[in-house]
């Protein structure tokens, strides 16, 4: 009896191991690097620059992408539970963290596909133009700094208030009422312009690259000049001043690809560090992780002179 309750028990396991790795084949069948659908999750403050590759490689691929915009924490999270297979992240994963998915037989791709930068912002009305990084180090280690009222951050678990706290060294942002996060960046720019005298941190994309709705809030703020710890000058978070690594808290993006197969993962990572997807980077006001290239068409007129 218990030798056919055995048997009976590794065909019903046979069956759930074969059903998996056929719907897992299936998958595969129906995607490669330029057709067919995948999800990607991507750090919140990050949204609009994968949101204008995306538009650009459906329009040119049978693609469809789906974006999961979270906060940086979430999408990390995510991703090590394998409840996503492709992340778009400003920093590169931890050694431990690589080690969680190597241990699933999955060797993460990483590549840098551009570089921006975490900004500060004040509404237009404020005539306040530039913040030194020590006073907000100070702030954050809850020392009284009377150039700054308080702090605001899109979210608690994002990528902005991990480089503020590493700059400070703390393990997070001190609950006060002068320091606090709100849901999104949208709703954070709208914040600022409504309330000129906090200082917003935000991504610098959703700066050049706001959305319809967000604009006339993106109007209405200002962009504050940095000066970096130990340095002397203060720095615009402009595109050439990053690119020159100039500006004191830029960071590099990267997209992580987990699929483990030839997949949209790979196709979208190729468009993006290609001329197509650098050129989209660069005109959103964003560093690209290369310039593309570009073509100089000269042309040589001959002049013929008529005989006399």
């Amino acid at each position: 009896m218990k030798t056919t309750y055995r048997y009976i028990f590794l065909l019903v396991a046979l069956f759930f191991i074969s059903f998996s790795c056929s719907k897992k084949d299936e998958e595969k069948n129906s995607e490669n690097i330029l057709k067919g659908n995948a999800e990607i999750v991507v750090d919140e403050t990050l949204f609009p620059i994968v949101e204008d590759q995306k538009i650009i490689f459906e329009t040119n691929y049978d693609a469809t992408i789906n974006i999961v915009s979270q906060p940086e924490n979430q999408a990390i999270a995510a991703l090590l539970s394998g409840k996503q297979k492709i992340a778009i992240l400003s920093r590169k994963l931890t050694v431990a963290e690589e080690k969680q998915i190597k241990n699933k037989n999955i060797t993460p791709k990483v590549t840098h596909f551009a570089t921006d930068g975490v900004v500060f912002i004040k509404g237009t009305s404020s005539a306040t133009t530039s913040i030194d990084l020590v006073d907000v180090v100070n702030f954050l280690n809850g020392k009284r700094i009377s150039s700054i009222k308080g702090l605001v951050f899109e979210s608690a678990n994002s990528s902005t208030v991990r480089s503020l706290t590493a700059l400070a060294k703390i393990e997070m942002i001190p609950q006060a009422d002068n320091i606090f996060s709100v849901n999104t960046s949208e709703e954070l720019i709208k914040y600022i312009a409504e309330n000129p005298e906090y200082v917003g941190v935000v991504g610098l994309n959703w700066i050049t690259q706001p959305t319809v709705e967000n604009q006339k809030y993106v109007d209405a703020i200002k962009m504050l000049s940095v000066k970096g710890i130990n340095q002397k000058d203060f720095v615009f978070p402009s595109q050439d001043m990053i690119a020159s690594q100039k500006y004191p808290l830029a960071r590099d993006l990267y997209i992580i690809n987990c699929q483990g197969y030839a997949g949209l993962g790979m196709g979208f990572g190729s468009f993006i560090t290609g001329e197509k997807g650098q050129r989209i980077v660069l005109q959103a006001g964003l560093v690209p992780a290369r310039f593309p290239s570009r073509k100089i068409v000269t042309r040589k007129e001959i002049i013929k002179e008529d005989n006399k």
